[in-house]
């Protein structure tokens, strides 16, 4: 019982001193410190474009389906209350199934330090729901974050979709689906789901065409596989109409051009889990629609290899995003 009565004891002074540590900041104009040391090197007009430290916010509850919550791992620039910053949805890819949503956590902070906020978002699992549950997951983490911009200090106008594998995939499908109802929800009202530019690392692209082009092992079209599994564990082939839904491929048209964000797509040629044909294809299918797009072939890189994750890729990342900011 004494144990106890020290432990309660030790819990309310921790509990008050920390409420004596919380900051009590005024609404007026804070002044400067004018104070001076006897050695003191003063820096001023440091660039904007610095890098900066970086807050990271784990497991933000954007919405609750299929008994599970749903988060989002949100990464800030530092120090920036009141100020807005563009904002990067990144998707892991994980085959549709489960994602290892902390994994990039560490290479997101960089694009958080180059003064956006990231939001890393993540899906339903396919064993836990049927398509079209994943993209309309993402698009309802779009307009959680639009919802909340305030809160999170995202510039609204300036939205960016990034991911790789079947989060690519994914990414791919919000940026030429906006206009699809029913691979969408009515959560969160009316905000929207347009952003201003895309990138698809290694992305599948056509389902019906992964098999075709598959060089190792890899099943894609048995009912066991990712995208037999994603659509409730069917034979691909034998259900086109349905699987094809799941296809960036599908939504692209001469019509919808326009109106489309731009489009960076990247893979390697000696990707062994996604055909690097699946980028091809959609590539050639954009240039022949007339799509605002890039697509870039590493020479000899793999799925998920070191060089997607480099200065050099984000330089190229950074420059596609703000090449389309407003």
């Amino acid at each position: 019982m004494k144990k106890i009565i020290t432990s309660l004891i030790a819990l309310v002074a921790c509990a008050t001193l920390s409420a004596q540590l919380q900051p009590n900041f005024s609404s007026a104009p804070f002044e400067p410190s004018k104070a001076e040391a006897k050695a003191m090197t003063t820096l001023t007009d440091i660039p904007q474009n610095e890098r900066v430290s970086v807050n990271y916010q784990g497991n933000v509850v954007y919405d609750h389906q299929s008994d599970m919550d749903l988060v989002i791992q949100l990464i800030t620039p530092a120090g920036g209350w009141g100020k807005k910053y563009p904002c990067v949805v990144f998707i892991q890819g994980a085959a549709w199934y489960a994602q290892a949503v902390y994994s990039q956590v560490p290479n997101l902070m960089e694009f958080a330090k180059r003064g956006y906020v990231v939001a890393s978002v993540q899906h339903r699992p396919s064993t836990t729901a049927k398509y079209p549950a994943q993209i309309q997951d993402i698009k309802t983490a779009v307009r959680f974050l639009r919802k909340n911009a305030a809160r999170y200090g995202i510039d609204t106008n300036n939205l960016f979709v990034w991911g790789d594998s079947s989060g690519g995939n994914l990414s791919l499908l919000l940026t030429v689906t906006a206009d699809q109802p029913q691979l969408d929800t009515e959560a969160y009202g009316t905000e929207s789901v347009d952003v201003n530019a895309c990138v698809a690392y290694y992305p599948v692209t056509d389902v019906l065409r992964m098999q075709e082009f598959e060089r190792g092992n890899w099943d894609h079209i048995s009912e066991s596989s990712p995208t037999g599994t994603i659509f409730g564990g069917i034979k691909v082939m034998e259900n086109p109409d349905i699987v094809k839904t799941l296809s960036p491929i599908t939504y692209v048209s001469p019509e919808r051009a326009a109106q489309t964000a731009p489009i960076m797509i990247v893979t390697g040629n000696s990707d062994r889990t996604v055909p690097f044909e699946q980028s091809v294809i959609m590539a050639d299918k954009l240039e022949e629609c007339g799509y605002d797009y890039k697509f870039y072939k590493i020479e000899g890189a793999d799925h998920g290899s070191y060089e997607f994750w480099t200065d050099t890729l984000f330089d190229m990342v950074d420059a596609h995003f703000r090449a389309h900011m407003k």
